[in-house]
């Protein structure tokens, strides 16, 4: 991360602002770096997200999908698998 900064303003509920406040004094850091580990941690995680997507998408355009039929199929010999082990 560089030294440069920004401001960006936010509207939080006052209910988790308040916690934002509480979470602060606990853990004797600002409201400031919490906000910043916390979007960092989303954009990471949203970026990983994405990139799933996007190879689930490649997948399914290169014809590595399973039909929906035989995920169905799969599902129903679940449920009987299932009721079988019940009866039993």
């Amino acid at each position: 991360m560089t030294d440069e900064t920004r401001v960006v303003t936010a509207k939080l509920p006052e209910e988790l602002a308040a916690r934002l406040d509480k979470a602060g004094e606990r853990i004797e850091r600002s409201k400031s770096w919490i906000i910043r580990q916390a979007v960092a941690e989303w954009l990471a995680e949203e970026q990983r997200r994405d990139e799933l997507t996007r190879e689930a998408m490649q997948s399914i355009d290169e014809g590595r999908g399973i039909p929906h039929e035989e995920i169905m199929l799969w599902a129903e010999q679940l449920k009987r698998e299932a009721r079988a082990k019940s009866a039993a």
